[in-house]
C-alpha cells in the first residue's frame, strides 16, 4: 500500500466544495461514504454527524493547500500539524482477504481502522497521506487551480514542478481564454493603427 496515495483523500474532500461557485457536494451521508471510494468499516459507520465535522475539516485542509500555493510553507505545515494532532493515526497491521501464492496473508497497514467516527478515520488517513506527500516532495507540490473560477486543490506530481491547474479541462479553458484575450488585444491594436 502506498501511503502517499492517501493524500488523494485530502484532495477529494477539499474539492467536494467549490466556494467560488457556491456548490457543495457534501450534503448527505451517502456523499460522505463516496469520499472513501471503496466500502469500508469507516464508511459504513458514517452518519449525519459526520457532515458538519467533515465540512469543518475541509475548510482547514483547504487552508493547508492555499498556504502552500501562496508560498507560505510554514503556515501550511502548521495547519496540517494541528490536524494531525487532533486526528492521530493509529496503525494496525492487517492481512484480511489478501493471500499470497502460498496462502499466507499479505500483511499491510491500516492507518485508522479503529477510529471512533468516519470523520476521524477519513481525516487521519487524509492528513497522513498529505504529510507523506509534503515531506517527500515538498510543500510547493500542493496547489490550488489557477483557472478562474475554479479553486480546486491538486497534488503536483509533475517531474518539473510545473502544474498550475487541477485538470486538463481547466488547463485547456485557461489557455483558450488567454489565447482569446491575446487575439482581442491584437485586433484592438490593429484597429488603432
Amino acid at each position: 500500500m502506498e501511503l502517499a496515495s492517501y493524500a488523494d483523500f485530502a484532495v477529494r474532500l477539499v474539492n467536494s466544495e467549490e466556494p467560488g461557485r457556491g456548490t457543495d457536494a457534501l450534503t448527505s451521508v451517502e456523499a460522505v461514504r463516496d469520499l472513501f471510494g471503496e466500502p469500508s468499516r469507516a464508511s459504513a459507520i458514517a452518519d449525519e454527524s459526520d457532515l458538519p465535522r467533515l465540512r469543518a475539516v475541509r475548510v482547514r485542509l483547504r487552508g493547508v493547500f492555499e498556504a502552500a500555493a501562496e508560498g507560505d510553507e510554514v503556515r501550511g505545515v502548521d495547519l496540517l500539524n494541528s490536524l494531525l494532532v487532533e486526528y492521530p493515526v493509529s496503525p494496525l497491521v492487517s492481512g484480511h482477504d489478501y493471500l499470497d501464492e502460498a496462502g499466507r496473508p499479505r500483511w499491510h497497514l491500516h492507518l485508522a481502522d479503529n477510529a471512533p467516527t468516519a470523520t476521524a478515520n477519513f481525516t487521519a488517513v487524509a492528513c497522513m497521506g498529505l504529510a507523506i506527500h509534503l515531506t517527500a516532495l515538498g510543500a510547493d507540490r500542493l496547489g490550488i487551480c489557477q483557472a478562474a473560477p475554479c479553486r480546486n486543490a491538486y497534488l503536483d506530481t509533475s517531474t518539473n514542478r510545473s502544474r498550475r491547474y487541477c485538470s486538463d479541462r481547466c488547463a485547456t479553458r485557461a489557455n483558450v481564454a488567454a489565447y482569446r484575450a491575446r487575439k482581442r488585444l491584437e485586433a484592438a491594436a490593429a484597429q488603432q493603427a
